[in-house]
């Protein structure tokens, strides 16, 4: 399995399910895709992504409708991307992304989620080289109606790093450049992804003792708590005994 696979899982398992903050999020990113592309999703590829990853998340119809609309009306709410870089206990590196309509609210609310945890809040651009950015789809393998060989070439024709599976997902991973490419393969091929992220996958990781991984364990879902917080990556490694601890 591929490394950006294993973290995927490892995270997914470490994590709650969260339906509202889901929803949330999914709603920042439709307000920022129809600011910059426009409320068609036929026109505006971002849109589309994001209608995607709704129907992926199983939000209902109505609530897209309602965003997409929302985000269109002359009172929409201006909101901007921002990412803050910081480290936690035993050194993890922790990369946040935020969106917000309030920069000064959302660093005060970062940087004392890091206090609060004995972590600290870095600069900008200090903790990048720790983690490549990566298009990451999920793809429910019952949409795969053609032969598997023939799937991995096209996949590799669109510019697939890595092509991992379970029992029902295929994970699809490509170099950030190449995200849009394998999107309009997917399309080409006529098979939906139930999600399509850009993702920071670190490539290395810091082993941390139960104690600390408890701890960064806790800030992580503090962030994730956090209305102003998208996403949120770390370089913890996850161990049996660590997730045996949850």
């Amino acid at each position: 399995m591929g490394r950006a696979f294993e973290y995927r899982k490892a995270s997914k398992m470490a994590r709650w399910d969260k339906m509202a903050k889901t929803f949330s999020k999914i709603g920042k990113d439709i307000a920022l895709a129809v600011k910059a592309g426009g409320p068609d999703p036929e026109s505006n590829p971002a849109l589309r992504r994001c209608i995607q990853n709704a129907k992926g998340a199983n939000m209902p119809k109505d609530n897209v409708e309602r965003a997409i609309k929302k985000a269109a009306g002359a009172d929409a709410e201006n909101y901007e991307e921002i990412t803050y870089e910081g480290y936690g206990q035993g050194g993890v590196a922790f990369f946040v992304e935020c969106t917000t309509n309030n920069p000064t609210r959302t660093v005060a609310n970062v940087r004392a989620i890091f206090n609060k945890f004995d972590g600290n809040l870095g600069k900008n651009g200090e903790l990048s080289f720790l983690f490549d950015r990566k298009g990451i789809f999920t793809i429910d393998k019952s949409n795969i109606i053609m032969d598997w060989d023939d799937f991995e070439m096209e996949m590799i024709d669109g510019g697939a790093e890595e092509i991992d599976q379970d029992e029902t997902e295929v994970v699809v991973t490509t170099a950030f450049e190449d995200f849009g490419t394998l999107s309009h393969k997917l399309d080409e091929i006529k098979i939906e992804a139930k999600s399509a992220e850009l993702q920071r996958i670190p490539n290395n990781s810091k082993e941390v003792t139960t104690e600390q991984f408890a701890a960064n364990m806790k800030m992580l879902e503090r962030f994730e708590d956090d209305d102003d917080v998208q996403n949120v990556f770390h370089n913890m490694e996850f161990t049996d005994e660590h997730l045996d601890s949850l």
